[in-house]
């Protein structure tokens, strides 16, 4: 499975602002974009878009910034995954042809296994500073 750079930006920053979260405390877009390496104008297009998914919120002025709209706990990869790369799982086909319906039972199970992995992987687990690396499916 190939990821975008988008859904790695995306589970980058907001690891990053998982590992930051204190209080109502904002982080400055221009020390995400610094400390996960990502282009500025691109991290405002991709923080806004995780702003209107309802996975971030924003502070307007001087002293504004970004933080997490909801517990790190409680944002899984299934909910980063619904607003970044929607397309990814979503589950399209069609019953044509004498093996179309196995194909899609097959399908529609696969996609269920999948999204019960997504959603139990969360933004409090990438943020975890002394990861291990290993990930049981």
């Amino acid at each position: 499975m190939k990821a975008s750079l988008k859904l790695e930006y995306s589970l980058r920053v907001l690891a990053q602002l998982a590992r930051r979260k204190k209080g109502n405390a904002v982080t400055r877009i221009e020390e995400l974009a610094r400390l996960e390496a990502i282009p500025q104008n691109y991290l405002v297009q991709l923080l806004n878009e995780l702003r209107e998914g309802g996975l971030v919120d924003s502070k307007r002025g001087k002293t504004g910034g970004y933080r997490l709209a909801r517990n790190a706990e409680d944002i899984t990869l299934k909910n980063v995954l619904s607003v970044v790369e929607p397309d990814l799982i979503e589950t399209k086909i069609t019953l044509k042809g004498n093996s179309g319906p196995q194909v899609a039972n097959l399908w529609r199970e696969l996609s269920k296994r999948f999204d019960k992995s997504l959603a139990g992987f969360t933004v409090a687990q990438l943020a975890q500073s002394e990861a291990s690396g290993d990930w049981e499916i």
